[in-house]
Formats: C-alpha cells, structure tokens, sequence
C-alpha cells in the first residue's frame, strides 16, 4: 500500500521542508497494523517526490479482535495492497506536522500553492470512476482513473473495484494531505477502526475550508462516519443552521474563499481601496454593514478623519471576535462612543443605521437572496440614506482565472468563490443593478476596479461608490 507526492513547482525539494523529511534519508514508524516508511524516489530542483509505503501485517490486524468472519478472511484480503483507512492512518502519524501547517523553519511555504502529483496504484473504489471525480474534481483536480482487472490473464473476468489513481491539481501540501486523509476512506467506503464520536470532530478539522463548500458533502460525511447519527450531528454542525453550528460554517466558507483569492492579495487590496475611499469621501460618521470580524474596523479606527464609527453584522460570534480585535472590552468610555458593534440584520429598517456620513457594505450582498435585494436597497439607500455608500461585490467574470473555480457541468456545479454565495454579478449585471437603485433613491454612481483589471474578464472585485444627490440638482 502505497501513495507517492510529487511536486513540480519550482525548488521543488521545498516538499521535504513541508513534510518534515529529509530526501536523503529513509524514515520509518510502528503503526498498530504494521510498518509504514517515507523515502523520496526522487529529488530534483525541477522535480521531488515523496512515497509513503505502508507494510501492513495481516495478523497483526487480528489481534484482539473477537468473533467476526471464520476462515482465512482476517488473514488473506486486500488490505496490505490498496489504499484505504489504514494509509489514512500512516498519513497522519508520518505527515503529523504538515497536516497541522506547521513549518517553523519555512513558514512562508505553508500557504503556498505547489503543482503536486498524486500517484495511487491501488484504490478500492466503491462507485468506480464517477465517484472519484465527484469528489475530486471540485477541489480542483485532474483525475486519470485506470481499472485494475480481476486477472490479467483471464479479460474475460473483467476490472476489479481496485483503480490506479493520478491525481493533479494546485494546492498547498496541507490542504492536498487533507483531501488525501478524509477522501480515501470515503472511496473504499470502509473503516478499519471503531467510528466513536470523536470522529465527528476529525472530520471537521481535517475538512477545513473545503468539506462544507464541497457538492457531495453529504457522501462524503455519510461515508466517513458510516452510523447515521453521527452522520446526522455532522451535518447539523455543517449546515448553516443557526440552530446548529452556523458559525463553524461561516468560517469553513470564508476560509475557503480566502485560499482561493489569496495568491492576490485581493482581501488586503479590497480593505485598502475601501479605506481610502473613505478617507476621500471625508470620513465623518461610518457604519459598516456586515462587518464580520471586523477587519475594515481596524483600518477605519486608525484614520483621524473618521469621527465615529460602528460595525453591523447578524452573526454574534463574529461581532465577538471583532470586539476582541477593537479591544472594545478594555478600551476607555471616550473610545467606546467612538467605537461599537451591534447586531443587526439588513433587510429590516433600523434606527441605528440612520444618521451616518458614509455607509460601508463590503462583499456582503452577493451573500442577500436575490428576492431580498429590494429589501436591502430600501434599508440602506431609503431609509438610513447616507450621503455615500461604499459597497464591494465579486465579479463573475474573473472566476476563470482562479483555481477550482468552474461555471459548471451536468455533473458538477458551478463553484463560486464562497459557500454562501448566493450569486456573483458580472460587470453589466452590477452596473445595471447600480443605475437602478440610483435612479430609484437619489444617488450617483462611479465604478472602479479593485484588483488586477484584466482587458477580457476585468477585475476580480468591483467597487460601487454611490453619492447622494442634492435636492434641487
């Protein structure tokens, strides 16, 4: 049983940096069912791969088992050759470290993306083909399947369930050794150990960013947990509920949504451009609709020209958290009425929202139903109508240019950049919705990019800057 890495990226031996292995030396550990090594094939500038090799003893796997199947079935099966549970296992004691993305001596290659190749020579796969791809292919991978069959010498027998998997796509280590961990149990749809409700939490840690945004969720936590309450718990945890755990959501989304756009930057380029426009607009009173953990609030807090400022959001968990980063709970009485957050939803009229200078709304709408936009407009453009509005939103349009991200097939559904999203505008669909709304309410409206502005897809954020007009004019 085996898998082997690969990477491509250039200073590819950066690998044995983020697996804590040394190309030139072989590393071995007891596991409870055998033996499991980690040696590199290979170590080039331009090309470095790591094997794991996992040396099960069958009869190490029978002790202290009690009961089950009579005969020779504990002692001769598959599970010394294909991959499953147990690579699962080894993954996790051998690659302990670049699972938890630690790399003290190069933190700078936790987060980097890496072109990585997955070899895989033998995977039971319980739904063959199609199913690797459903649940490979929207984490942004190229998956070349071959079967295995029964005999070589006997075609008439036909392919076995046992596949030679490839697999290609652009990731971290981390996030790739993730995918590795919880998806090839899922594929052979077995488990050799006991599922408690520990596993619950194993899953959702190791899933990260990915397993909630992810199409086929649902097999893949009906799989991974197999007892359908623990399956039912799971979800309840992943859905967004906010009965349930609607916060261990938001923060799988915007994880997600944040790896995708990271290699630009664009977050950080989003917060600056929003902030000067404030600052250009002349500061005063801001309020910031859906402030979430309050990242911008940072930014305002520290420009003299805003005068007072409050940060809105319906998730009281984030609003916690942006007090913690305000440290609104040790700050003086005068900075307190300077500062605050409250919760509020944007479709409903509120009293708190009136009275501000400049309102703030950024990246949240595309979060809005589409049949509640109107809604929103009347809150923020009719009734707390502050003399500009700043809003922010994704552009559609630029998709194409982000790993993973798809407009979709019968098979798979489109990717947009966050699990919430209920939409994402075009540049056309945006600047038509912006004409509307100032027509209706009384604003003018300019554009501008935010981010790389591409002469084809233009840029990945666009950035509406509504201005109230004066009566009379």
């Amino acid at each position: 049983m085996l898998v082997s890495i690969t990477s491509t990226t250039p200073d590819a031996t950066d690998l044995g940096w983020l697996l804590h292995k040394h190309p030139d030396r072989v590393r071995s550990v007891d596991v409870s069912f055998g033996r499991a090594h980690v040696f590199f094939p290979e170590a080039s500038a331009g090309r470095c791969t790591a094997t794991l090799l996992v040396d099960v003893d069958p009869v190490a796997l029978t002790r202290g088992r009690e009961g089950g199947p009579a005969g020779l079935e504990p002692y001769v099966n598959d599970r010394p050759y294909a991959a499953s549970s147990m690579l699962s296992v080894a993954l996790g004691r051998l690659y302990g470290s670049a699972l938890a993305g630690s790399c003290p001596q190069r933190p700078e290659l936790v987060d980097r993306p890496l072109d990585l190749e997955v070899a895989l020579p033998a995977v039971p796969v319980r739904g063959g083909a199609e199913v690797v791809r459903r649940l490979f292919e929207p984490l942004g991978y190229d998956t070349a399947c071959t079967p295995l069959p029964l005999d070589p010498r006997f075609p008439r027998w036909g392919d076995s369930r046992y596949l030679a998997l490839g697999l290609r796509g652009r990731h971290p280590v981390r996030r790739l050794l993730e995918h590795l961990f919880v998806l090839l149990p899922v594929l052979d749809d077995r488990k050799h150990y006991w599922i408690g409700q520990d596993e619950i939490d194993k899953l959702l840690r190791r899933g990260g960013a990915w397993l909630g945004v992810h199409p086929d969720r649902e097999l893949i936590t009906r799989r991974y947990l197999r007892s359908g309450s623990l399956v039912r718990q799971a979800l309840a945890r992943l859905a967004d509920d906010p009965a349930a755990d609607g916060d261990l959501v938001d923060r799988i989304h915007d994880e997600a949504e944040a790896e995708v756009e990271r290699p630009l930057s664009l977050n950080e380029q989003r917060l600056r451009a929003v902030t000067a426009a404030v600052v250009a607009a002349g500061g005063g009173r801001v309020v910031d609709l859906g402030c979430g953990e309050g990242r911008l609030l940072q930014r305002l807090v520290r420009e003299p020209a805003v005068t007072r400022l409050l940060g809105v959001d319906v998730s009281m968990a984030a609003l916690e958290r942006a007090a913690r980063r305000l440290g609104l709970d040790e700050a003086s009485e005068r900075h307190r009425e300077r500062v605050g957050v409250v919760q509020g939803a944007l479709t409903y009229r509120d009293e708190r929202f009136a009275g501000f200078d400049v309102a703030t709304v950024v990246e949240v709408i595309e979060h809005l139903d589409p049949d509640r936009l109107d809604a929103f407009a009347e809150v923020l453009f009719g009734h707390a109508a502050p003399a500009i509005v700043i809003l922010t939103t994704p552009n559609r349009e630029y998709n194409v240019h982000f790993e993973g991200l798809h407009p979709g097939t019968r098979r798979v559904p489109a990717r947009l950049r966050h699990g919430d999203h209920r939409f994402e505008w075009t540049r056309a669909e945006l600047a038509a919705w912006c004409a509307a709304i100032g027509g209706r309410y009384g604003y003018e409206v300019e554009l501008a990019p935010i981010g790389p502005d591409d002469p084809v897809t233009g840029p990945p954020t666009q950035m509406a800057v509504f201005r109230r007009q004066r009566e009379g004019v």
